[in-house]
């Protein structure tokens, strides 16, 4: 299968839950539609590693950033002043972190299918 038939594999990181949804997700679009998704998704999608690395980041005294990062800025603010709930918080976003990657790529996914589906 080459990346012109299937350019969700061009993302680096894609999960296979992530790459099921965007199948699922984009079956409906014209070719066109499909074009305007991938430029959107594209844009604002997180590769959970980036997140990875944001939450590691945490551990040296900037804690918070992978909230900012996935739009929960009052959540990154908390994290921010308490020190990522005295580490606790930190610790459990470490070990959910393609969760948190995967959930925010399905919400940018809605999105970004809605910019799809207007255009024509």
């Amino acid at each position: 299968m080459n990346t012109y038939q299937n350019p969700y594999m061009s993302f680096d990181g894609i999960t296979p839950e992530e790459y099921n949804f965007l199948q699922q997700a984009t079956a409906s679009l014209t070719e066109n539609q499909a074009r305007t998704f991938m430029s959107f998704y594209a844009s604002k999608r997180r590769n959970p590693q980036d997140i990875m690395f944001a939450t590691l980041a945490g551990f040296l005294g900037v804690s918070g950033v992978q909230r900012f990062m996935t739009d929960q800025i009052g959540m990154g603010i908390l994290y921010f002043f308490t020190a990522g709930f005295c580490f606790i918080g930190t610790i459990v976003d470490l070990i959910n972190y393609k969760t948190i990657a995967n959930d925010y790529n399905r919400q940018m996914a809605y999105e970004s299918f809605n910019i799809a589906k207007m255009s024509n």
